[in-house]
């Protein structure tokens, strides 16, 4: 079974300097049948112009996991981590007992554009860590690179939840397939092109819900990039 949830039934807000769209219920936009998805509970994108960004606030609880597709975002935090993220890197952020960090563009003329997804963790009151890795581009391309997982392997970034995220870039006509065992549920989000994940259409911006099947098949209607979420 696959639930499309597309990009243009998502939530949406325009504060001039923040360009955002929601997947699911978050801040100021509810929709009771859009509040999770398994441990998936934020799917965001967002699009910072340049020189604003989010001042110093506060999480706890969460896995936040951020990707940067265009531009810069540089984090600062009260475990004192400063960095800057940049495409193709991943950073993981569990926020446990309490973390406060700020998010600013860094660049007084482009614009930067991210996802920030949110997953819940396998129980409160984990210790607050941060971790960033670079995954290049070269080890995702036409095959789904493992980006996050709950035991840290093949240089994936760790989180607190029976979760793995796969990270792929396609070019027209390639296909990836993943396996799903007995049991097992799938997010898959396109963050640029479009694909067709077992058969059906997905554009960009389009995320899917998936359950009782076997298997992903994914082919790239052009070229693409994409998440996959292999969910308890």
């Amino acid at each position: 079974m696959i639930a499309i949830r597309r990009s243009s039934e998502r939530g949406a807000a325009d504060h001039g300097w923040l360009d955002t769209r929601y997947t699911f219920s978050f801040s100021d936009y509810y929709d009771p049948q859009h509040m999770n998805f398994r441990s998936l509970r934020v799917m965001n994108e967002d699009k910072v112009a340049p020189a604003m960004g989010f001042p110093m606030h506060g999480h706890r609880d969460m896995e936040i996991i951020t990707f940067v597709l265009e531009g810069q975002l540089e984090h600062h935090d009260n475990m004192e981590n400063q960095s800057i993220i940049r495409p193709g890197e991943i950073q993981r952020m569990s926020a446990g007992t309490g973390i406060r960090h700020s998010e600013f563009n860094p660049s007084d003329s482009e614009p930067v554009h991210l996802y920030q997804i949110w997953i819940m963790p396998d129980r409160t009151g984990h210790t607050p860590t941060y971790e960033q890795t670079t995954i290049p581009v070269e080890e995702r391309a036409g095959k789904l690179k493992l980006a996050a997982s709950n035991d840290g392997r093949d240089g994936s970034v760790t989180i607190h939840q029976d979760a793995a995220i796969y990270w792929s870039n396609l070019e027209s006509g390639q296909a990836v397939k993943h396996e799903l065992a007995a049991g097992r549920h799938a997010w898959v989000q396109v963050m640029r092109g479009g694909v067709k994940l077992n058969g059906e259409t997905l554009e960009v911006g389009d995320g899917a819900a998936v359950s009782e099947e076997s298997a992903l098949q994914i082919v790239a209607d052009g070229p693409s990039e994409l998440l996959v979420f292999d969910l308890g």
